[in-house]
């Protein structure tokens, strides 16, 4: 497929691939006419890029797990943000209870519930 079809098959700019081209995210093969060529690893590779951005990492991260040639130094990038993404679930979970609660609440001021100063303090 054409850059256009693998942006437009996931909502991107042309130059959004282009640009992870240039950075070694992505190596699509050449027509005679000097095209990019993508197939269907592709469309894996950027769908795996665009799970790990929305993950968090940065395309430098991104670029280094996809690139490490031994499996141990892949996984210690991805152990370290996997840390990191407990982390932030654990916030938004908290955030969650939060606005739960305070849906919940019958109290005027929601300062004044015990529950919800519970779940906030």
């Amino acid at each position: 497929m054409s850059v256009g079809e693998l942006a437009g098959h996931f909502q991107l700019a042309t130059h959004v691939l282009r640009h992870w081209e240039a950075m070694g995210l992505l190596h699509p093969a050449r027509d005679g006419g000097g095209r990019r060529r993508y197939d269907d690893a592709h469309v894996v590779r950027v769908a795996a890029i665009l799970r790990a951005k929305e993950a968090g990492l940065t395309l430098e991260e991104i670029r280094e797990v996809l690139q490490a040639e031994a499996p141990g130094v892949r996984r210690a990038h991805l152990e370290r943000h996997r840390d990191v993404l407990r982390r932030r679930i654990t916030h938004v979970q908290a955030c969650l209870d939060m606005v739960e609660c305070a849906l919940d609440c019958d109290h005027e001021d929601l300062a004044t519930c015990p529950q919800f100063l519970s779940i906030v303090g």
